[in-house]
């Protein structure tokens, strides 16, 4: 019997025969009979449902009516919080105060509340959520109370995505991306966010553990929804480039090395304000010693997480953080940290799998287009 956490989706993933397995605590599923291919392309071409509910939500208020919550968190991300309007979210990081990265997460400004005060919708990652909770806890001690959530989250992703919620919620299909609104389903309270981590069109459903099961056969009634598992979620992530935190960005690396400075506003970058903000200050006008690039491997086999990167002339420049096969792009793929200096696409370096030495060269990301919702003008 395991000792990880279950999700309130567990049995269900039981019932649609996924294979089972540990991951940030929790067993969840890494794949269904379609298999990982089967259930990427799916993805890709329609609509897949993912079991996120491993991941942290909670809710952030001031503890004062008088203090702007939004202005009292930018004190621990560089994220334009003060400028969200009512329901739209925005993409950040939580620091430390050496310039590295505690976290990511996804940060949604909720103001029209009927008690007057301003609230922030939080969603972190699941390995994380426990330190980030009583880092924002203990920094803010007194001034906001954290509300954690247990609550199911489910991520509807794909083409069809907007298709297939929209018979159920037919507002959802004009939402803007990167949005958050609360509507209601039969007896079940739903918020839903437009956003995801596939660079697809999609939607992230928060919802009482009780009704998860009933919502989630709803969904997968449809023809165009299939069950998606761990093992996808990852190939259609790295595909889009998008970082895994403890893979990609930790509290090593700087948003100016993950390549993620499009994530600090202008106003944020010359104010400072948050942890290590005079590292980022400081990187921004000397230059970093290493970036995070995409890394294309030649031939079929794929170069894996801590896979090392050589120069042509030997020398070790770097490391593989995320690799893997990309269904879409039809071949290997990955990214990782190279020495700046070797960071320019085209770059031709040697990847050390196995005592051998394998051509591969810097690539662009994202190695497959990014497919995020526009409204048509």
């Amino acid at each position: 019997m395991s000792d990880n956490l279950k999700t309130a989706l567990y049995d269900l993933h039981v019932e649609l025969g996924a294979k089972i397995v540990p991951f940030a605590g929790y067993d969840m599923p890494v794949q269904y009979p379609l298999g990982v291919l089967g259930e990427h392309n799916h993805t890709r071409q329609n609509a897949g449902l993912f079991d996120v509910s491993h991941m942290g939500q909670a809710i952030l208020s001031a503890t004062d009516k008088n203090t702007n919550i939004a202005e009292l968190f930018e004190t621990l991300v560089p994220g334009l919080l003060i400028s969200l309007q009512d329901g739209q979210m925005r993409y950040s990081l939580l620091m430390a105060e050496g310039g590295g990265i505690l976290d990511d997460l996804m940060i949604t400004r909720i103001s029209n509340n009927a008690d007057g005060f301003e609230r922030l919708f939080l969603v972190v990652n699941a390995g994380c959520k426990h330190a980030d909770f009583q880092h924002i806890n203990q920094k803010l001690n007194g001034q906001a109370t954290l509300e954690i959530l247990d609550r199911a989250l489910i991520a509807l992703q794909g083409p069809k995505a907007a298709e297939v919620l929209a018979r159920h919620l037919p507002d959802v299909a004009t939402m803007p991306f990167m949005s958050l609104t609360h509507t209601k389903l039969n007896d079940m309270n739903l918020v839903v966010s437009r956003c995801g981590y596939t660079g697809e069109d999609g939607y992230e459903i928060s919802i009482a553990n009780h009704q998860a099961i009933e919502f989630t056969k709803l969904l997968l009634a449809h023809d165009e929804v299939e069950a998606i598992g761990l093992g996808a979620r990852d190939s259609l992530r790295l595909e889009v480039g998008l970082c895994l935190y403890g893979h990609d960005i930790d509290t090593k690396t700087t948003p100016a090395e993950a390549g993620l400075m499009w994530a600090i506003g202008k106003r944020r970058r010359e104010e400072g304000g948050f942890p290590g903000a005079d590292i980022i200050q400081q990187q921004l006008t000397n230059g970093v010693f290493r970036k995070r690039v995409g890394i294309l491997p030649e031939g079929r086999a794929p170069a894996r997480e801590h896979t090392e990167i050589y120069s042509k002339s030997g020398n070790k420049i770097g490391e593989i953080t995320s690799g893997g096969f990309g269904p879409t792009f039809g071949g290997p793929i990955a990214m990782g940290y190279v020495a700046t200096e070797f960071a320019d696409i085209g770059t031709e370096v040697d990847l050390m799998v196995r005592g051998k030495a394998r051509p591969a060269k810097v690539a662009k990301m994202p190695f497959v287009p990014q497919n995020y919702y526009k409204p048509k003008s």
